[in-house]
């Protein structure tokens, strides 16, 4: 069994409050899980308007599928214009 997880921290663009921080954040995280079939949720700074962490993971019987899996959220989130990724750690085990 693999397991691969993705911290990544982005910052939120054209947001002025945690609510539409929220919205933003939903949009993002559910068109993830129903694209990509991983696990996925903010893990940090729920209290600040403008950034977020969110951490993905995905448990598979293949390392490649598993990677590629990941990779395809970094790149899903990386070319959404609401967010910028600013950091991001993949971990495989």
């Amino acid at each position: 069994m693999i397991i691969c997880s993705v911290d990544i921290e982005i910052i939120i663009y054209e947001v002025n409050s945690l609510k539409e921080k929220r919205h933003v954040l939903k949009s993002i995280i559910e068109r993830i899980k129903s694209r990509y079939n991983v696990s996925i949720a903010e893990i940090e700074y729920q209290d600040k308007w403008n950034r977020s962490v969110i951490a993905a993971v995905v448990v598979s019987n293949s390392k490649k599928h598993a990677e590629n899996t990941i990779n395809k959220v970094i790149g899903f989130i990386d070319n959404d214009p609401r967010a910028e990724i600013t950091n991001y750690n993949v971990e495989v085990r």
